[in-house]
């Protein structure tokens, strides 16, 4: 019996990309000595995404989709698709057309050389323009400096993952996903593939520079506690400061040199006050997670659907 490969692609407002990445992707596939299987997971789309979706998945019997109730995030619909995928293996990619298709070959390749996990690292191309290039090199050494879970610079969500590792990660249910965070956690035996993304097809990045600190945001608090280290530091740091002024207030004092004012006394008060905001925002972040997992909401809810066979039951509205 052939092993069965499963490609898993969140999509919103992709009505440009859908259709050509679907030509292009079963190509590619069909070339391969796997059964297969393709899921569009439409998240949330205003525009005419999911009935494209439909469209193609009429024409061929390797495609299905997963229609969510609404936009719950790209790492939440890519969740949805690793948990309704039926694959030996799985591979994820986005629907933008910067993922090329011709690479599965070289993940599977390694997958059959034994590695559980096959990811990429992304390098730009010339034309790549400076402030991608930056915030990219930036979201990196964030997650790397402030998070216990080490991440290669460019590490995508186009990967390949073996069926064992996809069976751990869809028992995970945390809230605020950070799925390639979560693929590096979860150890296993990896390799990484470099290469040079392709040029958006059609359409505009949906990731502007505050959700890419939104982003990183997310990381750094799922996977380490050292910000919250840090925010004692630096309380202890300006305790410390404060207890070394003390010396001269009293010399100013006993020597008549005091110079009241209002100006220092003012921006002393301020800038404390906003130190002690910023620790206070650092606590409320992780607080605020505890609050959503306490909550136990699924990731993510699920409209409607054309798959088969599917691996969990879902809410259909």
């Amino acid at each position: 019996m052939r092993k069965k490969v499963s490609v898993v692609i969140p999509s919103f407002n992709e009505e440009g990309n859908i259709e050509v990445l679907a030509l292009r992707l079963i190509t590619a596939l069909e070339k391969l000595p796997y059964e297969h299987e393709v899921i569009f997971v439409d998240d949330g789309s205003s525009d005419n995404t999911l009935e494209k979706l439909k469209n193609i998945s009429d024409i061929s019997r390797h495609l299905y989709y997963l229609e969510l109730s609404r936009n719950f995030g790209h790492q939440n619909a890519l969740k949805a698709g690793y948990d309704y995928a039926n694959g030996d293996c799985i591979i994820s990619m986005d629907s933008d057309m910067q993922h090329p298709p011709e690479m599965i070959a070289q993940f599977l390749e390694k997958w059959e050389e034994g590695y559980d996990v096959v990811y990429t690292c992304r390098e730009y191309q010339d034309e790549a323009t400076i402030f991608k290039t930056k915030t990219s090199d930036l979201f990196y050494k964030m997650i790397n400096s402030l998070s216990d879970t080490k991440l290669e610079k460019g590490t995508a969500d186009f990967r390949l993952i073996d069926r064992k590792v996809a069976n751990v990660l869809t028992t995970l249910n945390e809230n605020g996903l950070f799925i390639r965070g979560l693929i590096k956690w979860l150890g296993f035996k990896q390799y990484a593939i470099h290469y040079q993304c392709d040029a958006r097809f059609s359409g505009k990045s949906k990731y502007n520079l505050k959700k890419m600190v939104k982003f990183a945001v997310q990381g750094i608090t799922a996977f380490s506690v050292r910000p919250l280290y840090m925010a004692t530091g630096i309380g202890l740091f300006f305790s410390m400061v404060a207890v070394l002024y003390i010396p001269y207030i009293l010399i100013s004092y006993f020597t008549g040199h005091a110079v009241s004012g209002w100006a220092s006394l003012i921006a002393t008060i301020v800038f404390f006050g906003g130190v002690q905001l910023m620790v206070l925002g650092i606590i409320g972040m992780y607080l605020g997670k505890l609050f959503m997992q306490s909550k136990q909401r699924p990731n993510y809810i699920i409209r409607s659907t054309n798959l088969q066979r599917v691996n969990h039951d879902f809410v259909k509205l």
